[in-house]
């Protein structure tokens, strides 16, 4: 499981709460109505955003940092600044700053970029960085960069649905969410077993108070990727939501079986003391 799932289901009713930090969308499938508020807090540069970052790794890593930033400055050869951009995208990834690891992927494609590999990679990095930043504008910042970079390679292999669900869920966090909604029902349609489509489209009906809906979008889910602790999970938490409360005791249950990390289960327990 991808680390950023991992911290998405460990920091358990946090999680659901921050999935109102989002816009407030409405997911109906026969109206298709939509509601957004819209972004006023200030946000930070990228560059901003890494000098900061800078201050919080260890002397090590910074060292480390600091000999690959004067390589990618200052070295002639770009096999060796996009080497040095890659690695320094790894310290910040590894360090669950992910605003300057895509930063960092974002200086690699300046180096080449006809390379769509490492557009890809950029565009991946952002959408990490997006689905963790809180502040409005950020979010906003971060979801153009990811569309700008994933849209490069939709554009050259449009059958790429791991890429288009990123880009679609990044609409839902802008002015026009039913863009996006629209693009993860049109992935649905092409694939209805797709995990991220259906996940998707579980956390927004989450979002939106649709827990009933939620709940269905999981049971399908896990009926075709049974493996998906994130879904498992928040199947849970959605007959949790709906009072369904004998559902929503077998599935804590079941989570518990799935794993042994103690944050994952301390979060479960917190649920099924409620129960």
């Amino acid at each position: 499981m991808k680390k950023s799932q991992l911290i998405l289901i460990v920091i358990g009713i946090s999680a659901i709460v921050g999935l109102y930090a989002l816009p407030k969308v409405v997911v109906d499938n026969e109206a298709g109505t939509t509601s957004v508020e819209d972004p006023n807090a200030p946000e930070n540069t990228p560059e901003g955003v890494t000098e900061m970052h800078e201050n919080e790794l260890s002397s090590e890593k910074r060292s480390l940092a600091d000999a690959l930033k004067l390589k990618l400055d200052q070295d002639s050869d770009n096999t060796v600044k996009i080497s040095a951009a890659k690695e320094l995208a790894g310290i910040y990834q590894t360090e669950g700053m992910f605003d300057s690891a895509a930063f960092y992927w974002e200086k690699a494609v300046e180096v080449n970029p006809q390379d769509m590999q490492l557009v890809e990679e950029a565009g991946k990095a952002y959408y990490e960085a997006f689905s963790f930043a809180l502040d409005k504008n950020k979010v906003e910042d971060l979801a153009e960069k990811t569309r700008s970079y994933l849209n490069q390679v939709l554009e050259k292999n449009p059958s790429r649905l791991d890429l288009k669900t990123k880009v679609a869920m990044t609409y839902v966090s802008s002015a026009n969410p039913m863009q996006g909604i629209t693009m993860m029902r049109e992935i649905l349609e092409e694939d209805p077993q797709n995990e991220d489509g259906l996940f998707n489209m579980g956390v927004l009906s989450m979002q939106s108070g649709q827990y009933e809906r939620a709940a269905e979008r999981f049971e399908e889910l896990i009926k075709y990727h049974p493996d998906n602790l994130q879904g498992q999970f928040y199947l849970a938490v959605s007959y949790f939501e709906s009072n369904e409360k004998n559902k929503a005791k077998a599935q804590f249950e079941a989570v518990k079986k799935m794993t042994q990390d103690p944050m994952i289960l301390e979060s479960v327990q917190t649920y099924l003391d409620k129960l």
